[in-house]
């Protein structure tokens, strides 16, 4: 676990010592100047993203056709078929926005190279400004622009974290990213679908629904738990509202339609 993860943990815990653990000069030193990954392996997001979007689409597509139609067929057959697509889909679209993520860090890493062998005042200049931003001023601040801009590889880095507010992106973690988010999806679309595969449509439906609540609530609370350390009631419900709102607008369009 890395420093920041003990403080964070200790934070929703309210551990003053585990804090003060993750405070301790040996082991922030340690984690800076070993660039520590700092919630490098926090998939949650991909987790959540992946899960919750197979879900909500897939339930709503079933429920749109178990309102259209008796047959538990039709409604397996449109869930699987949306069950692989939306799990493909989803997997493909966190590795390419994973890797245009990575492209534009390294077009800008490229360009802030350019500017400082090209225009090295103008940037000395950036760093000025952001340090004065910080509250410098004087010969403090200059002692600072100076020992930055001495090395080229510091420099470089204060230009992109600090002025554009960019972290590097590792290409390798696209195709982990986008398997699960895949296996989310999947895991997800599953969810409101097994009702159909062993009960009949009208009794399946009332059964997908809850389970479906069921889960979105405890994704939500559990999110919540992980990221806040509060509010969990009002993160499932929420949650499973948003779900329940969404697969509700699929059901809808199948009573329209209903053949």
């Amino acid at each position: 676990m890395s420093r920041v993860d003990t403080a964070r943990k200790g934070y929703l815990k309210n551990d003053v010592e585990a804090v003060k653990k993750a405070h301790h000069p040996e082991a922030i030193h340690s984690s800076i100047h070993h660039d520590e990954a700092h919630l490098t392996s926090f998939n949650l997001p991909e987790i959540i993203l992946g899960g919750q979007d197979g879900l909500v689409n897939v339930l709503g597509i079933i429920l749109g056709m178990a309102a259209a139609t008796v047959s538990s067929q039709i409604v397996i057959i449109a869930g699987l078929a949306a069950t692989f697509a939306e799990s493909i889909s989803m997997g493909a679209v966190a590795y390419t926005s994973h890797l245009a993520e990575a492209d534009y860090y390294q077009s800008e890493l490229e360009r802030e190279k350019y500017e400082i062998k090209h225009v090295p005042e103008g940037e000395k200049e950036e760093i000025r400004a952001l340090y004065e931003n910080y509250g410098f001023t004087g010969k403090v601040l200059e002692e600072i622009v100076n020992k930055i801009t001495a090395d080229e590889k510091t420099w470089l880095k204060v230009m992109m974290e600090q002025e554009l507010k960019l972290e590097k992106i590792d290409r390798k973690e696209a195709w982990p990213k986008a398997i699960i988010v895949f296996i989310s999806a999947f895991a997800g679309s599953l969810i409101p679908l097994i009702p159909f595969l062993l009960l009949p449509v009208k009794t399946a439906m009332l059964i997908s629904l809850v389970v479906s609540a069921l889960v979105l609530f405890y994704v939500g609370f559990y999110k919540a738990k992980m990221t806040l350390g509060r509010n969990f009631l009002k993160h499932g419900i929420e949650m499973a509202l948003i779900g329940m709102a969404s697969a509700f607008v699929g059901y809808l369009v199948g009573t329209i339609l209903k053949i």
